[in-house]
């Protein structure tokens, strides 16, 4: 009888040939699609919202005053980034125009903030300010949208 040791050769060695091509065929696939779709443009708004604190802190502190949202929601906690992130953000306009809707919570309820702005300058000029809440299903208008 032989003792020789069998020479098993590593799961790379052995499947190199067909893994990469075909993890690099993938890779360029899903960045294909990111950039080619309108996802892109919806990421450059959320980082804009992101950076423009003052876009939905101004509106935050409009809501405190409403009566209603502090007996539904409470009151109103600072925005978190996260929120921003997990919201929906489109800018338009030369992005002096904004329409961002985010979640809020407050210490006996939470809900859904939406914000129209236009920017003057420096500043946002809100056409509307909605909350929108789940349980009871409400919708307490902070500021109403000007018809026209």
């Amino acid at each position: 009888m032989d003792n020789e040791l069998i020479n098993v050769n590593s799961w790379w060695n052995r499947n190199w040939k067909w893994f990469l091509p075909t993890f690099i065929v993938l890779f360029l696939l899903v960045f294909g699609l990111v950039f080619s779709s309108s996802i892109d443009g919806n990421v450059t708004d959320i980082a804009k919202a992101y950076s423009d604190n003052s876009l939905y802190e101004i509106a935050i502190e409009k809501a405190k005053t409403n009566k209603r949202v502090l007996e539904v929601i409470g009151e109103l906690e600072p925005v978190n980034k996260l929120a921003i992130l997990e919201g929906n953000v489109i800018y338009s306009n030369n992005n002096n125009s904004v329409k961002l809707s985010i979640r809020i919570k407050g210490n006996k309820g939470k809900g859904k903030m939406d914000i129209a702005a236009n920017k003057n300058g420096n500043e946002w000029e809100y056409e509307k300010i909605n909350i929108r809440i789940k349980d009871p299903k409400e919708e307490i208008q902070i500021l109403k949208e000007k018809k026209q």
